[in-house]
């Protein structure tokens, strides 16, 4: 089931409106959408991006970023539902249970990378590292759970912008993160400032639309008990047009 979204295309700036760069081919991409439950409203942890940064300066975002060869190769705790690695093997070319293990692993390794939060389990022992920033997980003794994740929503970056992603959103719960890495944060850091938001709150955040979009996707959700079985959301722009469909 698909139909137009004007509504998210009149929502768009004009800088998010330009189309006048070379059109490449989206990257994968993952994202994690953390969350605290512990008060009436659930708060959403957001990062301010660093003012200088080219692409989407000074706005608050949900810790993501593309998919590195590593992701592929660090071992990790447990496996997605079944219903999150077969929509992320949906509508994609070249489907494989590995692939949708490593975007689950980005949106890990990418959360740790921003935040110094490790999204994970200690009950293991400590896992076999690749070089780079999965390292800290072996140190820290921190297997990443992919059992604490569940797939929410993607969106593809429209043609002619200056970066194009596929990103796959997850969510997962704050009493998931099993160790904590000071220092990430800060001002010559990617993010600068971290915050957790109410879903009302957001709405008087600097945020990219397609970032109020998955914030109203995910309102819905949580206020309906985040069901694991209700279809994910699917943004992208066909003919000109953006267009929702559904991932069942």
């Amino acid at each position: 089931m698909t139909q137009p979204t004007h509504a998210l295309a009149e929502r768009l700036t004009a800088a998010e409106r330009r189309q006048d760069s070379p059109n490449v081919r989206p990257r994968d991409a993952a994202s994690l959408i953390l969350v605290d439950r512990s008060r009436k409203a659930p708060r959403i942890l957001m990062g301010l991006r660093h003012p200088s940064h080219r692409f989407m300066p000074n706005v608050f975002v949900f810790p993501g970023g593309r998919v590195e060869a590593s992701d592929r190769a660090m071992p990790v705790y447990g496996m997605l539902d079944a219903d999150s690695e077969r929509r992320l093997m949906a509508n994609v070319q070249r489907p494989s249970a590995q692939r949708a293990r490593a975007l689950a692993a980005a949106a890990i390794r990418e959360t740790f990378e921003e935040t110094g939060l490790l999204i994970g389990t200690t009950e293991a022992g400590a896992p076999e590292a690749p070089e780079g920033e999965w390292s800290a997980f072996a140190a820290q003794g921190v297997y990443p759970n992919l059992e604490a994740l569940s797939f929410v929503l993607r969106a593809i970056t429209p043609p002619r912008r200056p970066k194009r992603f596929d990103t796959r959103f997850f969510l997962a719960d704050v009493s998931d993160v099993a160790h904590r890495v000071d220092g990430k944060v800060g001002p010559d850091s990617e993010l600068i400032e971290l915050r957790w938001l109410t879903v009302e709150e957001t709405a008087k955040a600097e945020l990219p639309t397609i970032t109020r979009v998955v914030l109203e996707e995910v309102g819905a959700r949580l206020a309906a008990g985040l069901p694991r079985h209700a279809p994910v959301p699917f943004y992208a722009m066909r003919r000109g047009t953006f267009v929702r469909s559904l991932l069942d």
